[in-house]
């Protein structure tokens, strides 16, 4: 700049090197108008990337034909979406470019599962440093995809040194300014580690009419041109005439004329890829069509009626307006592209390369997709993945949780590495990845293998399973053995030992412990409305009617001794047949009363308990009220006390037989089951817990019939000749 300050309309000039803290006001005024200035004055860039330009506050004069390295960025991310790569590492310059690139492809990849393993910066004054620095992490990572945001000559170095080190089996996403690199295809150190490389490249289109202007160009028709003149010397190895003289400065001989570029090929005459001459092309018609737009008609003061009034003079037009009318561009190209500007930018366009091997072995970039606005449209198909695969690279952190599992983040790591937990019981996720494993519906249960529902396998203690056959063969074999023991007391009813035991209670105690042991089959099967009513009632007046029967048994035995003694023998008048069977109806009475108020106003039910397995469906019945089936069975444990206590005071009675002996040998056996029976039913789940009160009902039963009637059957089948009533009357010693 020169030296001094000042602004007009056509120029503005200032002194940078003079400190404005320094300034005086005046000219510090005259600057401010020279920036003022500088702002409506139009630029349009070809390809300028840089993300600190789209801020249209500090560059509201910016326009450019080709799309910020934000976007370039979110194809990347796209990409990665696309593909599956969560687990990612990133070279990238240390500059705006790289620095921007990569904040915009994390705010791209924000709660999308993509984590960044590692991010290294490269800077050319230190880059050997910084490509060793690289490299170590890209070898230590598990990341098997690599952004790279780097300029191409940059990018050379990176990958030779990653050649020299062997490490070669990497997917490559290249940026834009070396995705079509010719120095890099053009290396044959990098054929190897380089193919498959995704990359994202400026687009390229034809321009109508730029092949054959190329083809017409020669330097008669521009003498002045230096670049046509060094071209034609190139290409044809003469000097051309200019002004009828011959340019001996080459040394070249002069050109004939009849030069043409038709026909050659080079790079000025390949129109085959116009990538940034594109941008130069849609840059200029921009330029052109806000200029025709403010040049569409002539001035005010002509002659010509068709005029619209108002149009401005080419001397006329300010930046500003200038400025103002590019704003407002919008036209369609000759391919029938809508062109225009938003915010001074035009929609992201992008096209996606993949370096494959050619014919020679040599590297090239293939056209295999392209991004238009926001739709990333790949054929995937024809992409070259490394190593000449056809199998898309995986790039993970942890491998996808599979079906039957849940992801959990590791405590410090990035989201994208996590544990895989099994699904709890009763849970399934039956998709790959799943972050939370579903709760199974109330009638299902996982499988084994926790990826779907399955319905609950139902359980109830069955007649045709193992245990069902054993206790109902148990039971069976108990109510044959107390109809056996009933055929011998009615064949030997006639007998002392069987009149001497109240033969009327014997036979109604076989009754009750016969209804005793098959009141236990009720428990066996599925539980029913009925059956679950049935059982309990049919338990708990059988036990009455049998612990009745023993205890009228038992004040018999002592009714009979204290009628023995002098002044006594009224004393069974008073309890003699009549009064025995009406104390056991009497008793039986109580228990009926009890469970006819239990079923009428709380009843047991059937229930399908889903709590205590959680892959079963307990089929099972529930008491109803709870306080009904604790008077039924407090009150079997009321008349079973009363007739130990009183069976116990009578055992050393002065008999050669006295039978309550074996009632307390059998209401011992009796409580002792029914004792150890409640912490085993509550510690029992499912049918285990109805087999066991079924072990209580038969032990308890098989208890009285052996403490009971064993030692009379014995004296009967086996000592016939102690069954006299001489024998049974001798006291013992």
């Amino acid at each position: 700049m020169k030296s001094g300050v000042g602004c007009s309309t056509s120029t503005c000039e200032c002194d940078d090197q003079v400190s404005a803290y320094f300034w005086p006001y005046s000219v510090y005024h005259h600057v401010q108008e020279c920036w003022e200035y500088l702002l409506f004055i139009p630029q349009i860039s070809y390809l300028a990337t840089c993300v600190c330009l789209s801020n249209r506050r500090e560059y509201p004069n910016f326009f450019r034909t080709i799309s910020s390295d934000m976007y370039q960025a979110r194809t990347m991310a796209q990409m990665a979406k696309r593909f599956g790569w969560t687990w990612v590492g990133a070279v990238v310059e240390e500059n705006d470019y790289g620095l921007q690139a990569l904040q915009s492809f994390k705010e791209e990849t924000k709660g999308t599962g993509i984590c960044l393993a590692f991010v290294s910066t490269i800077f050319r004054e230190r880059l050997a440093k910084d490509v060793d620095r690289a490299i170590k992490l890209v070898q230590s990572s598990s990341a098997r995809v690599i952004i790279v945001f780097v300029w191409d000559m940059d990018v050379e170095v990176f990958l030779t040194e990653l050649v020299r080190r062997n490490v070669t089996d990497r997917q490559f996403l290249a940026s834009e300014v070396w995705s079509t690199s010719s120095l890099l295809l053009s290396n044959p150190e990098l054929y190897t580690i380089a193919q498959g490389t995704l990359g994202v490249a400026v687009r390229s289109a034809p321009i109508p009419g730029f092949e054959k202007h190329l083809q017409e160009l020669h330097p008669s028709r521009y003498p002045r041109d230096t670049i046509l003149r060094e071209l034609w010397e190139r290409t044809f190895g003469c000097s051309p005439v200019q002004n009828n003289m011959v340019a001996s400065q080459s040394g070249l001989p002069p050109c004939s004329g009849k030069e043409s570029l038709k026909g050659v090929q080079n790079s000025v005459t390949d129109v085959s890829n116009l990538r940034a001459t594109y941008n130069v092309y849609l840059a200029v018609y921009a330029a052109a069509y806000a200029l025709h737009s403010l040049l569409s008609c002539t001035a005010p003061n002509s002659s010509d009626p068709t005029v619209t009034p108002g149009c401005l003079s080419p001397d006329i037009i300010t930046t500003q307006q200038l400025l103002e009318q590019l704003k407002l561009v919008n036209f369609t190209t000759q391919l029938g592209e809508k062109f225009y500007f938003q915010d001074g930018e035009t929609p992201a366009v992008y096209d996606i390369v993949n370096w494959q091997r050619g014919p020679g072995g040599t590297l090239q970039y293939v056209l295999i997709g392209r991004l238009e606005g926001s739709n990333l449209i790949l054929n995937e198909s024809a992409i070259s993945w490394p190593g000449n695969s056809n199998k898309v690279p995986v790039s993970v952190c942890t491998d996808e949780c599979p079906q039957g599992t849940r992801k959990v983040i590791k405590k410090g790591l990035p989201v994208c590495c996590f544990d895989c937990l099994t699904c709890a019981e009763g849970e399934f996720s039956n998709v790959t990845g799943s972050l939370e494993c579903y709760r199974c519906p109330t009638e299902f249960w996982s499988n084994s293998l926790r990826t779907a529902c399955v319905p609950r396998e139902v359980e109830y203690l069955a007649f045709n399973e193992t245990m069902g056959i054993t206790l109902t063969t148990v039971a069976l074999c108990g109510a044959m053995m107390t109809a056996a023991v009933g055929v011998v007391f009615v064949y030997y009813r006639q007998t002392p030992i069987v009149k001497a035991n109240n033969s009327e209670l014997s036979f109604l105690l076989l009754l009750s412990l016969k209804l005793c042991f098959l009141c236990s089959l009720v428990f066996v099967g599925q539980p029913s409305l009925w059956s679950c009513r049935l059982q309990q009632a049919a338990f708990g007046i059988s036990f009455v009617l049998c612990i009745s029967c023993i205890l009228v048994k038992t004040i018999v035995v002592l009714v009979a001794f204290r009628s023995a003694r002098p002044g006594s023998a009224a004393l069974m008048k008073w309890f003699g047949p009549g009064q025995q069977r009406g104390s056991v109806l009497f008793f039986t009475c109580i228990q009926v009363i009890i469970c006819a108020v239990w079923l009428s106003l709380s009843p047991p039910f059937p229930h399908r308990n889903l709590s205590i397995q959680g892959s079963k469906i307990i089929l099972e019945c529930m008491v109803g009220s709870v306080t009904g089936f604790s008077l039924v069975l407090g009150y079997i444990g009321l008349l079973a006390a009363i007739c130990f206590l009183l069976a116990f005071f009578a055992r050393k009675l002065p008999d050669n037989f006295n039978e309550a002996k074996f009632i307390t040998f059998s209401m011992l056996i009796f409580c002792a089951v029914w004792i150890t029976f409640v912490p085993a039913y509550v510690s029992s789940p499912g049918k285990y817990s109805v087999a066991v009160e079924i072990f209580a009902i038969l032990a308890s039963s098989f208890g009285l019939l052996i403490c009971i009637f064993a030692p009379k059957c014995y004296i009967i089948l086996l000592k016939p000749e102690n069954n006299t009533k001489k024998f049974l009357m001798a006291k013992t010693q």
